[in-house]
C-alpha cells in the first residue's frame, strides 16, 4: 500500500534517526496523526527552534545555554579531574549517578579509522590544550567499552602519558560492547569508584 506523500515523507525523515527503522517511524507518524493540531504545532516549533540560542561550552565542549556550562561554572567541583567522554549523553549518564564531582571533556566522537574518523575529526587536540593550560591532575577515560571506545582509550593513554597527569579508566563493571549512555547508575558508580590507572 502506498501512503500519501506527506505521510511517507515523514516516515522517511524519522527513519533517519538512530535506532528508528521504517516500522517504528510509521508507528510514530500514525501516533502523530491522532494528536491535536496544537500539539503538532508545538512539536514542530520545538524542532525548528532546537538549535536556537544553544552554544558550545568553551571548557568541556558540551552543548549549553551559555559559553560556560553549569558544570564547568560550578566552583564546588574538583577542577583537577577531567572525565573524558565521547558524547553528551554519556556525560549525562555519569552525572546522573551523583557521585562524580569533577569536570568533563567531550571528544565529540570515538576514533573510527576504518570509517575515516581519525584524530583530526575529534576534539583530542583541544583536550591536550586544556590539560596544558590547566591544573589537571587526573584524566578519567570514560569511553564506552566498544571497539571504537577501546581504540580511542588506548590512543589517548599513549599520547597523554607525555602530559604528566594521572590517567585512569573506568573499571570493567561495564560489559564489553556496551554503551555508557545506557548503563544503570550503580554500574557507572562502581566503574568510577574502581577505576584503574592506565
Amino acid at each position: 500500500m502506498q501512503f500519501p506523500k506527506n505521510i511517507q515523507n515523514l516516515i522517511n525523515d524519522l527513519s533517519e534517526l538512530p535506532t528508528v527503522g521504517p516500522k517504528t517511524a510509521q508507528r510514530y507518524v500514525f501516533y502523530l496523526l491522532k494528536q491535536p493540531k496544537e500539539f503538532l504545532a508545538k512539536l514542530s516549533g520545538d524542532v525548528a527552534n532546537l538549535k536556537k540560542d544553544l552554544k558550545i561550552c568553551q571548557s568541556c565542549l558540551s552543548i549549553s545555554e551559555s559559553l560556560v556550562c553549569k558544570i564547568c561554572a560550578d566552583r564546588n567541583r574538583d577542577r583537577g579531574t577531567i572525565c573524558v567522554v565521547a558524547t553528551q549523553p554519556e556525560m549525562l549518564a555519569i552525572e546522573s549517578g551523583k557521585r562524580y564531582n569533577g569536570l568533563y571533556f567531550l571528544l565529540g566522537r570515538n576514533l573510527r579509522p576504518q570509517e575515516g574518523i581519525d584524530v583530526d575529526k575529534t576534539n583530542i587536540a583541544a583536550l591536550i590544550k586544556r590539560i596544558r593550560n590547566g591544573e589537571i591532575k587526573e584524566i578519567i577515560l570514560a569511553l564506552s567499552p566498544t571497539i571504537e571506545g577501546e581504540t580511542t582509550s588506548l590512543y589517548l593513554a599513549k599520547i597523554l602519558k607525555e602530559e604528566k597527569v594521572k590517567i585512569t579508566r573506568l573499571a570493567r563493571g561495564l560489559a564489553m560492547g556496551s554503551d555508557i549512555e545506557y548503563a544503570d547508575e550503580m554500574t557507572i558508580n562502581n566503574a568510577l569508584k574502581n577505576r584503574s590507572e592506565v
